[in-house]
Parts: C-alpha cells; structure tokens; sequence
C-alpha cells in the first residue's frame, strides 16, 4: 500500500502547521494588488515537498531549530519565484489545474511578483544574517538558470547526449532539492562534511525526481494516458535519448525530423511516443531513476535510525511512485 504525505509529515507535523502560518504571515503587503496576488499563490500551493525535505533532514541530522524554519521559507520562497519566471518563459497559463500568475495579471506583473518573492527570501536571510543558507540557495538559483539555458540550447539543435541531459536536470531541478536537504543539515549548525553529504542525498533525489516526472510525458501502466508535453517543446528526455540511440539512421532522421517539424500534430507525437516505448525507453529510464533512489538510500543509511529518518526514506519513495 502506497504510503500518504500525512504518514510521512507525522514526525514533523507540529513544525509544517507552524511553518504553515508563519509563511502566510510574512507574504502580507501593503500594496493591494501584491497582497492579492500573494493570497492566490498561497491558496494554489501544492503539497510542500520542499519544506518537508528542509525539516526532515534537519531531524535527521540533528535538531530542528528556529533558522530551520527560516530556512525553509527561504526555500519556499525560492521555489515559487521560479514557477512563477518558468510559466512566463514557457508562456504557460495553468499551473497544477490553477491558472497561473501570468494567465490572470500578465507577464509584467507576474515577472514583477517573482522578483519580489526572490527579494523576500534575500531580505529573510540578510535580516537575521543566514549568510551560509543564503550561499546554498543562492548557489541551487545559479545552477537552476544555467540548467534551462542550457536545455534551451540544445533543444535547438536535438543533439543532446546522456551525459548532457544528466547535466541539465542537475542543475534545473536536482540542484533546488539538494538545497533542501543541504539548508535543512546547515539549519542544526552541522559540519561542512555533514551539509555535503546531506546536499548529495538530495541531488540523488533530485535526480529521481526529475526523471519520474519524464516519464510522464510517455505514460506506463501507472501513470496512464501519455501527455506529450515535453516532446511538443523539442525537450530531449532520457527515454527519447536512449531510444535515439538504439535505433538505425534512417528511424532516427526520421523521428528527429517529426520532433523538429512535426510536434504541433497530435498523431504525429504520438508516433515518437510509440517510437520510445517499444524500443525499450521506458524500462531503461526507469531503471537509472530507480539507481539513483538506491544511490540515495546507500547516503541516508549512514545516518543514525530515527522517526525523522524514516519518514525521509518514505519521502524518497513517495517522490517516485507519485502518478502526478
């Protein structure tokens, strides 16, 4: 039986309610049409994985204090900075079935709010001198734009290779939750060698993460209906690349050319999607996500056994086995 984000929260429950209601607090603003938008935002908010990653392996490693807390805003904070910059640059109007900040106020307004969140975790950590988180998710920002730049750039020319996609979802989507994990040790005052090794836990994760969300774009058994999505956009993912890889010139020109020209036609990316599932993509993809979690829980085994520590394994698995 598939474990709940209630179960996986339970130690740590106290801490996400008063997380919670601090976080709300501090997006009030005087300025109407912001504290407008800041109510929306926080309405629409999903299931905090990020904090909850932040606070668990600040139990795991140690103990939970008040700059854990702060660190966990700073995080948050972050986060939703970037969903929102992300569906202006993808020009993107809904966002986990909402419709999103650009879609209802436009991008001037939506860029703006963004900025404004990024200046609100700068002003959180400079206000109580935080410098060491700062510089961990300053750090994971630097990365998260250098990652889409250079997705970008290769989605032009379809010339991605394993090692290059590797790069790309470390940066893009690796490099925020290994921050997570990284701010969560710092936050309990441990070591450089115990941030280090909490910050690799969350890039293994991270890695996982990304790849799980992938294969969405392909569908199985337990995820359903495929969406295409990432093949509209002439993203090269790890299923589509091992596929490329597998096959003869001819059904690669042929597929690349269908990417390049043909995306826009329904019927013809479910043709690469066919292409990628009976070529063995899928079942491959699967199996370097699956040794990335096993990566992590090697990292996480080192850690002394504890209620913190399980709910963190349990988080890793949840991550996977999500079906959205």
């Amino acid at each position: 039986m598939a474990i709940s984000i209630d179960e996986i929260q339970a130690p740590i429950i106290e801490e996400m309610n008063s997380f919670e209601k601090k976080f709300r607090n501090s997006m009030k603003t005087n300025v109407m049409l912001l504290d407008q938008i800041m109510k929306y935002i926080i309405h629409r908010k999903g299931k905090q994985i990020r904090p909850m990653f932040v606070f668990l392996t600040a139990g795991t490693v140690g103990q939970i204090a008040d700059s854990t807390y702060r660190g966990a805003a700073l995080i948050e904070l972050v986060h939703t900075a970037s969903l929102v910059h992300d569906d202006v640059v993808d020009d993107s109007n809904y966002r986990r079935g909402f419709f999103s900040i650009n879609a209802l106020w436009k991008n001037k307004i939506a860029v703006l709010v963004g900025d404004f969140l990024l200046s609100k975790g700068l002003d959180l950590s400079l206000k109580h001198k935080d410098y060491n988180l700062m510089e961990i998710v300053n750090n994971a920002v630097k990365e998260m734009s250098e990652g889409e730049l250079l997705q970008i750039e290769k989605a032009r020319k379809l010339d991605i290779t394993e090692d290059i996609y590797f790069d790309v979802i470390r940066k893009k989507t690796a490099s925020l939750i290994a921050s997570c994990c990284a701010v969560g040790a710092a936050s309990t005052g441990a070591d450089e060698t115990m941030v280090e090794k909490a910050r690799l836990l969350g890039e293994k994760i991270g890695m996982a993460f990304q790849i799980k969300d992938d294969l969405f774009d392909f569908g199985t058994d337990e995820i359903g209906k495929p969406t295409g999505i990432d093949i509209k956009e002439k993203k090269m993912t790890l299923p589509l690349i091992f596929a490329l890889n597998n096959t003869g010139w001819f059904t690669k020109r042929k597929i690349i050319n269908l990417i390049k020209n043909e995306s826009d036609k329904p019927n013809k990316v479910l043709e690469v999607i066919d292409f990628v599932r009976s070529s063995g993509g899928i079942d491959y993809t699967k199996k370097i996500m699956q040794n990335f979690v096993n990566q992590a829980y090697e990292i996480l085994d080192t850690f002394p056994e504890s209620a913190h520590k399980n709910s963190l394994k349990n988080l890793v698995q949840f991550t996977i086995e999500r079906t959205k």
